[in-house]
């Protein structure tokens, strides 16, 4: 054998321990999940196919783990092992494939599948039914104390219910629900306090406090899901009986644990609970799949760190490791210079990601990204992909601080960054080629103009071929100018025609929130035509009048006052109408404006409606005085949730915010205001 797998073993453990230590020790992962894996998947393939390498000390032989001097020191009597991983269908086949031959038996097993929950295993020990001793795994023989801290968690009772065992050893993990989680990075966010990456590092963080009314005042619960020692009592015969037994004590026990037969049974649980991941409350990265009879679980025994009747499916990777090949700043429609990352393509929770957006000069410099490092991914569900953390320790001696460029990188103009705001900006305005056809396409868009078949390409071509300088250019396009265009034959071209010309009759709101005014949205929009009725009455509007809309600021009043102010935006408007845009005014809200029962009022919409779409209530909604929020808070009069709704759910039934289903939104809409 040569030197070479035996440097690369010594490597290899080297940096298992390195991240076991920041992981375990210090509460600070320096790497995802995914990396550790491959890392020990390396090591595991290098030690079986050169056994003599195998040490004593190597993490494949024990689990992972050294508890912190911080606290007592526990030892376990049963050690408190890990679970092998698949990855893949065909790594649960084989497990299931292993198991029938070691028991020598046919036919499908059964087996009890659960979520693998990301948070922080534990011990906790009842004797004669009450609480006395908790730890958490540190290295599966050696815990810490954290029995003052466990005590504070609501979820973990002080006595158990029934006829407790006289010793009962009950294992589970300690985590944080996502909507606690978001609601305490959210306060920490207010008071300038750091916040927590992840549930899994607020958890750890949270049951590690050597102050319990620290880890008191944070939103920790439990799940149980097994046991260790146990004395006065019979063990039950299956996996499913003892879950039952410790609900019966009091213990929760994760509601969608759940029995399956076969291996067939486990892949389906696996799907089901990939398609439910995001809404679930709580955060997973896999699932576990137990033996289901106590007795076949015996005969199969242990490997020195796993058991062989369990195993862990984990879901593919929410955050990955890649390098960042380079930083550009892409112009929006209101001239925002937006730095966005250029990765290398990796695969990263459930896509490839080779974009990544850094929001403004400030985060660059906050997480201090440069070209050539290597940072960590995250994507969770369909969240946008994000840059969590930089690998320092790979980067280049000789990468140097991204610097916000002093002009446009698309026309040239200067960029301004205002003293206190995040953002710089080209000062192009529509002579900038990016901001035109970004405010073009925002024009086009469905909730503005609702031009169908206009879309980016067309829009980048319209603009490149100078036919479009202006939203009212767009109403002078002719069937030839269009059939023109890639991609555009003569019908194609006569249909967006037609688009084009249905999109002339619209609605004073769609108007004010297709002309793109800073910080005007949909609902601000709506309040402002409520308000003033006429277009007319707005544009001739100083500060201190649009001030009296309802949730209208100083600084939005700022930057409609400026835009109305300006010559070059009521050409655009009166061309508007020159070409036959038109739109009904409203009744000001002074006069006879309409039911308002639902003034005051915010709501949330969630999930797919059947009778109509989700702009459609928003509009239904706020017509009836209700204002419609994107996020659920105890400020929440009530949620519509429709079919297929998630987090926001989960979250309005943590928080006892009411939710009404689509009838009872029918009814409400349909019904005379109070």
């Amino acid at each position: 054998m040569t030197a070479a797998p035996a440097a690369r073993a010594a490597e290899l453990r080297a940096q298992i321990a390195q991240h076991d230590y920041r992981y375990y020790v210090l509460d600070e992962p320096q790497i995802p999940d995914a990396e550790y894996d491959r890392l020990m998947q390396e090591l595991r393939a290098l030690e079986a196919q050169h056994p003599e390498l195998i040490t004593p000390d190597s993490p494949t032989q024990r689990v992972s783990g050294t508890p912190s001097s911080a606290f007592g020191e526990v030892v376990h009597q049963v050690p408190m092992l890990s679970l092998d991983n698949a990855f893949t269908d065909e790594d649960v086949q084989a497990f299931d494939r292993r198991i029938h031959e070691r028991l020598g038996v046919a036919g499908e097993l059964d087996y009890v599948a659960e979520p693998k929950l990301d948070g922080l295993a534990v011990s906790v020990i009842y004797r004669d039914g009450l609480l006395e001793r908790a730890a958490t795994r540190g290295d599966g023989v050696t815990g810490e104390d954290v029995t003052a801290n466990v005590r504070t968690v609501r979820a973990v009772p002080q006595r158990l219910r029934g006829q407790a065992p006289a010793l009962l050893e009950a294992r589970g993990e300690i985590f944080m629900p996502l909507a606690g989680f978001e609601r305490m990075n959210a306060q920490a966010r207010e008071r300038g306090e750091k916040v927590f990456v992840n549930p899994r590092n607020a958890a750890a963080g949270s049951l590690r406090q050597l102050d319990a009314r620290v880890t008191a005042a944070r939103p920790l619960t439990a799940f149980f899901y097994g046991l260790g020692t146990l004395a006065g009592a019979s063990l039950p015969g299956r996996q499913g009986q003892l879950l039952e037994w410790l609900r019966a004590l009091g213990l929760p026990v994760c509601p969608d644990t759940r029995a399956v037969r076969g291996v067939g049974g486990c892949l389906a649980y696996y799907r089901e609970m990939g398609e439910r991941r995001s809404s679930l409350p709580y955060q997973i990265d896999g699932v576990v799949y137990k033996l289901d009879r106590r007795a076949d679980q015996e005969r199969l025994g242990f490997l020195s760190r796993a058991p062989r009747w369990a195993m862990a499916h984990k879901f593919p990777a929410d955050e990955a490791l890649t390098a960042v090949k380079g930083i550009e700043f892409q112009v929006g429609r209101t001239g925002a210079l937006t730095p966005v990352a250029r990765l290398a393509p990796v695969f990263v929770g459930g896509v490839t990601v080779s974009n990544v957006t850094l929001h403004n000069i400030g985060e660059v410099h906050r997480k201090d990204v440069r070209v050539g490092d290597t940072v960590v991914v995250r994507r969770a569900g369909d969240v946008i992909p994000e840059v969590v953390s930089v690998i320092l320790e790979r980067r280049a001696p000789d990468a140097v601080p991204v610097q916000l460029p002093r002009s446009c990188p698309v026309c040239g103009s200067q960029v301004l960054r205002v003293e206190g705001e995040a953002v710089a900006r080209c000062t192009g305005g529509f002579t900038c080629r990016a901001q035109r056809q970004e405010a073009l396409r925002h024009f086009a868009s469905r909730r503005a103009l609702d031009i169908e078949g206009l879309g980016d390409k067309l829009i980048e071509q319209l603009v490149e071929r100078e036919q479009v300088s202006s939203p009212a250019d767009l109403y002078a396009l002719t069937l030839p100018q269009l059939s023109q265009l890639e991609r555009m034959g003569e019908k194609s071209a006569a249909n967006l025609l037609a688009a084009i010309e249905k999109s002339k009759h619209t609605t004073l709101p769609r108007l004010l929130y297709g002309l793109g005014i800073r910080e005007v949205g949909e609902a601000t929009a709506l309040a402002l035509a409520r308000h003033f009725g006429t277009l007319e009455r707005l544009m001739d509007a100083d500060e201190s009048a649009i001030q009296q809309v309802p949730d209208v600021g100083p600084v939005v009043a700022a930057h409609l006052a400026a835009f109305f102010a300006s010559d070059e935006h009521r050409r655009v408007i009166k061309a508007l109408t020159d070409k036959g845009v038109k739109w009904p005014d409203m009744e000001p809200a002074a006069g006879s404006a309409g039911p308002q029962g639902l003034a005051g009022r915010t709501v949330v919409i969630t999930g797919t409606l059947a009778s109509m779409s989700r702009e459609q209530a928003q509009e239904a909604l706020t017509a009836r005085g209700a204002k419609v929020s994107g996020s659920v808070s105890k400020k929440t009069s009530f949620v519509v949730a429709g079919s297929e709704a998630g987090s926001k759910l989960a979250k309005a039934k943590e928080l006892g915010v009411p939710v009404l289903d689509e009838q009872q939104l029918l009814a409400l809409l349909g019904g005379e205001s109070r």
